[in-house]
């Protein structure tokens, strides 16, 4: 499975990354994958966060529960839109 990726960019004192490539150096590793390591350690404790649906979701997902039977399959969504 791939997982999406994001790339960022890190300014950091050049002191700071030194230390940090010795550290990765170390361990055998590039330094982004030390310091993916490092945010994988300080994030492992925490719990994803859950959000409890607004009423209006709630209220939009009732309804289209009751509509369901309405819904079409639609093999081409191409040609779907083409012939609407």
């Amino acid at each position: 499975m791939i997982t999406p990726q994001a790339q960022i960019k890190l300014n950091l004192p050049l002191p700071l990354k030194e230390r940090a490539e010795s550290q990765a150096s170390k361990f055998g590793v590039p330094l982004a994958t030390y310091l993916k390591h490092l945010i994988m350690q300080d994030t492992e404790d925490m719990d994803y966060p859950v959000f409890e649906p607004s009423e209006r979701t709630i209220k939009a997902y009732k309804q289209a529960l009751k509509n369901k039977n309405k819904a079409i399959f639609v093999e081409n969504i191409d040609e779907y839109f083409k012939n609407l």
